[in-house]
């Protein structure tokens, strides 16, 4: 058969195929099958250009399209954000503040979806691209191949209308996210933490399939721009959608007071767990379409509306346990094991008790109820206790004096609130020590988990960290007794192992677990004493002369390198091949004296390898916005850190700002 001939059989097949997976969701071939159909097509398209047509499924969505990363779009009208408010009187203080200013003005009530924002523009009824908010004002990311396979994403409307542009709210139902989750459990994979950070992952995928397997919803909330049709407000604007097949926040109030305005809020706030997806507020806007304009907007937000955003959700569930864990330097941490309860999109049944001092200050006892939320909308915390609910008899609890462990006595920590076991090699000590030594912020050892370091453990092949580093002399024993697993299990680990010996003496320093140094503090003492030989004949005094190092963490590399075992490990490792130096990767100095924080997801760039230029050209990374922050480097859903920083009126940097900076 001729390529031509064959190119016109695949096209045929392909989307005979499309049809069944992407319209009728009965799929009659695997993945596998399909994308090697697909991977013929594509090469004989790359052979003979000359056969390409709009209607190849290459060429359109509907087949395995693959959207191009990091492609923007200018923003034709900004997507603003909206200014929150967090209290009844403000939201009274919005309202009169309209009536003061404005002539007898309506206002709309709805739901704010917890979601990421998407813009939506139509050519002649046609969808012709979407967008995601980016940085709101200059550009966002074209997202148009996967907005299409969005069920509630109308692809023609049903008036060939001149232009029409609309913003909406990409959201995951809660039972669309629990399936996902299961679907990722099932397969090896990190679940996700909550429907929102699920949504905005999906959206941004490279493969299409992948974001209609996983079942997206959106709602529109309010029309950009609009030719053609005369629209005068926002609830004319909402019907005119719906006629056009859209689906909308159909729900909103219509309200001429602020008592209406707060009974609506209040309507909304009692309805939010029987409404099956997430919402983090409701929305007060001005009706009017030109009462909008006569109003205005500042840089950053519409005065037309704002965001009354509720209080962090919180339920009470019957507390059945608390487990203690130790970790690698001791430390006892006490977790509650409550009644699985749902929160925030997610199940949870665990939430960190902290120390006893904080179990004290609550009086958390076993059996009590206790009220737990979501910091973030992502941790699990423990509020309080209903003591009106306690059942008789209880008792205070205390950690004990002994390890949950290993049995050896406990100690508090002089000047802490920490009680650690007093055994040095506690099995839960090593167990931690060696979890963090493989972990990704250290020598970033690749499927080197939790279950085989417990069975290496166990089994006698690692009694500290430079062990796991002979464990290739062990090999056949590994084998024979099946300690990890069959040979492409075993030679996979083994392999990662002998990988991470290509890592600098920063991620050494770091997978040390030495306490109070993190990445951050490593970088800067191996940015200052080049090697860990020098690093461990450093005096006091010249320890705290390093940015990161206090006179607390100064003491503690102190004391760590006195140990004798301690430097028995570091040199063991030394001798297994680990690096215990620094390279001077420096290539400009154009950020020195710069403090960067990366937030959200950036348009091209991970925010590992944003980090990496930035220390590259001099600049620190922090994780955390604060006054000493020079500058927020944010991409889309930059959330909680965005907010900080623009209260601080700290600069906020886009990444195409970014690297123009670095390249001047």
């Amino acid at each position: 058969m001729d390529d031509l001939k064959r190119y016109e059989e695949l096209v045929k097949t392909i989307e005979y195929h499309n049809d069944f997976y992407y319209n009728q969701d009965d799929p009659k071939i695997s993945d596998y099958e399909y994308d090697m159909m697909m991977k013929e097509l594509k090469k004989i398209e790359k052979d003979h250009p000359e056969f390409v047509t709009p209607n190849s499924p290459t060429q359109h969505v509907g087949g395995s399209a693959k959207r191009e990363a990091g492609v923007l779009v200018r923003h034709r009208v900004p997507m603003l954000s909206l200014q929150d408010v967090f209290s009844k009187e403000e939201v009274q203080e919005f309202v009169e503040s309209m009536q003061e200013t404005l002539v007898d003005p309506v206002f709309v009530v709805e739901y704010k979806i917890d979601g990421l924002s998407m813009a939506l523009r139509y050519e002649n009824g046609l969808l012709t691209t979407a967008i995601t908010r980016g940085d709101g004002i200059i550009q966002g990311e074209d997202v148009t191949v996967n907005a299409k396979v969005i069920k509630d994403v109308k692809n023609k409307l049903k008036e060939p209308i001149e232009y029409l542009e609309v913003r909406g709210e990409v959201y995951m139902t809660n039972e669309a996210f629990d399936k996902v989750n299961e679907i990722q459990e099932l397969n090896n994979k990190k679940t996700f933490a909550n429907p929102r950070n699920c949504a905005a992952g999906t959206l941004r995928q490279l493969d299409s399939r992948i974001t209609k397997q996983r079942n997206l919803s959106m709602f529109i909330f309010n029309i950009q721009d609009i030719r053609g049709k005369e629209i005068t407000s926002h609830s004319q604007g909402y019907e005119y959608l719906k006629i056009q097949g859209m689906k909308v926040i159909d729900n909103y109030q219509i309200c001429h007071s602020f008592e209406e305005v707060w009974k609506a809020i209040e309507m909304i706030g009692e309805s939010r767990d029987q409404l099956g997806y997430d919402i983090d507020g409701a929305v007060v806007k001005i009706d009017s379409y030109a009462q909008r304009q006569q109003l205005g907007q500042t840089a950053k937000v519409p005065r037309w509306a704002v965001a009354y955003k509720y209080p962090p959700e919180e339920k009470e569930t019957k507390l059945l346990d608390i487990e203690l864990s130790v970790g690698r330097t001791g430390r006892i941490t006490p977790t509650a094991i409550f009644e699985p309860v749902r929160l925030c999109g997610t199940t949870v049944s665990r939430a960190t008790l902290h120390n006893q001092d904080f179990i004290d200050s609550l009086d958390v006892r076993l059996g009590d109820t206790i009220i737990v939320y979501k910091s973030g909308e992502i941790i699990p915390k423990v509020k309080g206790v209903n003591k009106d609910k306690r059942p008789a008899g209880s008792v205070p609890y205390q950690i004990g004096n002994t390890c949950p462990v290993c049995g050896a006595p406990t100690y508090q920590e002089e000047g802490t609130v920490d009680i650690k076991c007093s055994n040095p090699t506690c099995p839960s000590k090593l167990v931690r020590n060696v979890v963090n030594f493989v972990g990704r912020d250290a020598m970033d050892i690749k499927g080197f988990g939790l279950s085989y370091v417990e069975t290496l453990i166990d089994q006698g092949y690692i009694h500290d960290v430079s062990d796991i580093y002979i464990l290739k002399d062990k090999r056949q024993e590994l084998l024979d007794k099946k300690v990890i697993g069959l040979v492409k299990s075993t030679d996979n680990l083994l392999n990662a192992i002998e990988k991470s010996k290509e890592n600098d003496a920063t991620k050494v320093l770091t997978a040390l677990g030495i306490s109070n140094i993190g990445k951050s503090a490593a970088k800067s003492l191996m940015k200052k004493f080049k090697t860990m030989d020098q690093l461990m004949n450093a005096s006091y005094e010249q320890l705290i002369e390093v940015n990161d190092i206090g006179d607390t963490s100064a003491q503690i590399l102190i004391d760590y390198f006195k140990d004798e075992k301690n430097k028995e490990i570091i040199h063991k490792l030394e001798h297994y091949g680990l690096k215990m130096e620094i390279e001077d990767t420096q290539s400009s100095s154009i950020l020195e004296n710069m403090t960067f924080v990366v937030t959200g997801t950036l348009p091209t760039l991970s925010r590992k390898e944003a980090a990496t230029l930035i220390e590259n050209n001099g600049g620190k990374v922090s994780g955390s916005v604060s006054k000493k922050t020079t500058y927020l480097l944010a991409g889309e859903n930059a959330g909680s850190k965005l907010t900080k920083a623009q209260s601080l009126n700290i600069p906020v940097l886009t990444e195409e700002m970014f690297m123009e900076m670095i390249k001047s």
